[in-house]
């Protein structure tokens, strides 16, 4: 199933995908004068729903894209701690326990620069 939302939000992020749904909505506001109105509303709904889904999946891509690209510098990096590689899998709590305890080693790294 996952693959297939993948395939869909693919093409309907992309230009083609986009008149696809354009033309579906026009069509289905061509059908309100013939007393269709109750069937074009779920069709409208139906497409927000799908685009909604679509902006989900490519926001889950790129933020997944984000996380590769910044581990891929912390491993690079022999001086960064590698602790911190796949933090966004971890629980809420575990990730705010991390973030505090970054903030408090940047605080101290500054007045001790200072």
């Amino acid at each position: 199933m996952n693959k297939f939302l993948f395939i869909a939000a693919d093409f309907l992020s992309r230009p083609p995908g986009f008149y696809v749904m354009i033309i579906a909505m026009v069509v289905c506001t061509a059908l309100v004068p013939f007393g269709l109105t109750n069937a074009v509303t779920y069709a409208l709904s139906v497409a927000a729903i799908v685009i909604t889904g679509v902006v989900l999946i490519q926001g889950y891509r790129d933020t997944a894209a984000i996380h590769a690209k910044l581990d891929e510098i912390i491993v690079a990096l022999n001086d960064a701690r590698n602790d911190v590689v796949g933090l966004e899998h971890a629980d809420p709590e575990e990730i705010k326990a991390k973030l505090v305890k970054l903030e408090e080693e940047a605080a101290r790294t500054a007045t001790d620069q200072a």
